[in-house]
């Protein structure tokens, strides 16, 4: 069986002065990881849960009886890093790139990671089906809507256009531990921290998608997949960036039409941990293996193949570190995460 090689945590866009640290931890070798005889825990974004869950449903099938232990939760993207970054799980989920903090917390706890994309995301704006009167939503709108300004202030359908109804306007959304309320904020308003806080918040996506179901003033935001699988109960809206109203769909995000909405979605795996436990590196390499067909069965946009195959090199090498800056990165198309990933293997080349 191959053994996993690491190189240096790296990004294309920071200098590190503490990576040096990093690679000395790893070339030296580390305490035995607690998680290398034990269960495969992974925890994270509630985005990629479904993704996750298929594939650890899929792996177990493959092992005929044999027992695997492996446990999949979700605290959203920034809980579930908080557990990975401290040593508690293997693998995180993440619906954004990982955050500059979150990064020195891993290199603090001689934690490497591996950055593996596996698919897209078109975060929907839904609304309630009997919801007539909007046909569009702009850009500009959405943050008069959502942003901190807006906070007891922006209460009405009527004060976001003067022909919507004079109806409570009742929000949901991701909780603040959230890759989506992060990707959102950053997309939206330019900062993650410039949110309202007078919405109900979930880091559970049925949670907002039952919200907007039951409530015909109501209005969110949540995974395509959620709303994929709850379209008799949901309305997307399309959105103008200033080319035109777009609503998510495959092709919308394939074609780089649906933005910023589009977002790619991850798995970071402790790098030590898999190269400890053989149990972990195959099914990572068969998470990868079968994202592909398990990303559009649960309804998200698959990667080009080319993208699983730069992906798969990526772990097979060990290649440690982030092709991101530190932030959520609103606008990457497909097309940028294989320009980025060709990068990254060029650089360890």
């Amino acid at each position: 069986m191959r053994k996993l090689l690491f190189r240096p945590l790296r990004s294309f866009f920071r200098f590190w002065p503490l990576a040096l640290i990093l690679a000395i931890l790893v070339a030296c070798g580390s305490p035995e990881s607690q998680l290398s005889q034990g269960p495969i825990k992974i925890d994270g974004s509630s985005t990629v849960f479904p993704i996750t869950t298929a594939v650890v449903e899929a792996f177990k099938e493959t092992l005929q009886g044999q027992n695997a232990m492996i446990e999949a939760q979700f605290s959203g993207t920034s809980g579930g890093f908080r557990r990975f970054c401290a040593g508690e799980t293997s693998i995180s989920d993440a619906s954004r790139p990982i955050l500059i903090a979150e990064m020195n917390a891993c290199i603090s706890n001689a934690v490497p990671f591996i950055e593996l994309p596996v698919g897209f995301d078109a975060l929907t704006i839904a609304v309630n089906p009997a919801n007539a009167w909007v046909d569009q939503l702009s850009l500009a709108e959405l943050k008069m809507i959502w942003e901190k300004a807006a906070e007891g202030k922006i209460t009405r359908w009527n004060q976001i256009r003067p022909n919507f109804p004079d109806q409570p306007l009742v929000l949901y959304g991701p909780g603040r531990d959230s890759g989506t309320f992060d990707y959102f904020n950053e997309a939206i308003m330019g900062d993650a921290k410039n949110s309202r806080n007078d919405y109900t918040g979930s880091e559970d996506d049925d949670v907002i998608v039952k919200g907007i179901a039951d409530n015909p003033n109501a209005l969110g935001y949540l995974p395509f997949a959620y709303f994929e699988a709850n379209q008799d109960r949901l309305k997307p809206v399309p959105i103008d960036s200033g080319k035109g109203a777009v609503l998510p769909s495959v092709e919308t995000v394939q074609n780089a039409q649906y933005q910023p909405l589009s977002r790619p979605l991850f798995i970071y795996v402790d790098a030590k941990a898999a190269q400890d436990n053989n149990v972990l590196k195959e099914f990572v390499e068969f998470y990868l293996k079968e994202a592909p067909s398990l990303v559009a069965k649960v309804g998200y946009i698959p990667l080009p193949e080319e993208g699983y195959r730069l992906a798969e090199l990526q772990f097979i090498r060990g290649e440690v570190g982030t092709a991101f800056n530190g932030a959520p990165e609103p606008n990457i198309t497909i097309a940028e995460i294989l320009r980025r990933q060709t990068l990254f293997q060029a650089q360890g080349s």
